[in-house]
């Protein structure tokens, strides 16, 4: 149980900076884009996870002729989850299945980001549904963490 805790407030101290105004989390990777996908798409089926499709964004934007930074969307999910958040409110559908956003900046820094679960709630109004925002918030942080880290 404390170890449960513990990690818990760890994940939290460690997502916390990244959390931006804007609703999305942002987890910094040690690792380039494709193996920092390469290990979600690991994480995520290992968990049980459906992973529903993989989007090379740079790669279609170079079929294209545009020069685009490494970037790879990662959509994935598990009814579990998701279809108790859909019974609390149903409009929360539009933002499911989960996405995790793998990119590269200016700076050649990699990053994973996410939908910040809360923003969510406030942006479907959901009420009455602590514990299934929370397991989503505690599973998200604990997949870009795991995926981000040696």
């Amino acid at each position: 149980m404390k170890k449960t805790i513990l990690m818990t407030l760890a994940i939290v101290f460690i997502a916390f900076p990244a959390m931006a105004s804007d609703g999305m989390v942002n987890v910094q990777s040690s690792f380039n884009v494709e193996e920092t996908a390469d290990r979600m798409e690991s994480i995520l089926k290992e968990k049980g996870m459906t992973v529903f499709n993989r989007i090379k964004h740079s790669e279609a934007a170079a079929a294209v002729g545009i020069e685009l930074r490494n970037t790879e969307l990662i959509l994935f999910g598990n009814p579990k989850v998701g279809s108790p958040l859909m019974k609390c409110q149903q409009s929360a559908a539009i933002d499911l299945p989960q996405k995790a956003l793998i990119w590269e900046d200016d700076k050649a820094t990699v990053w994973i980001s996410y939908n910040n679960p809360r923003y969510l709630e406030k942006r479907h109004n959901i009420t009455g549904c602590e514990e299934v925002i929370s397991k989503i918030e505690r599973a998200l942080a604990g997949i870009a963490e795991s995926t981000a880290t040696k």
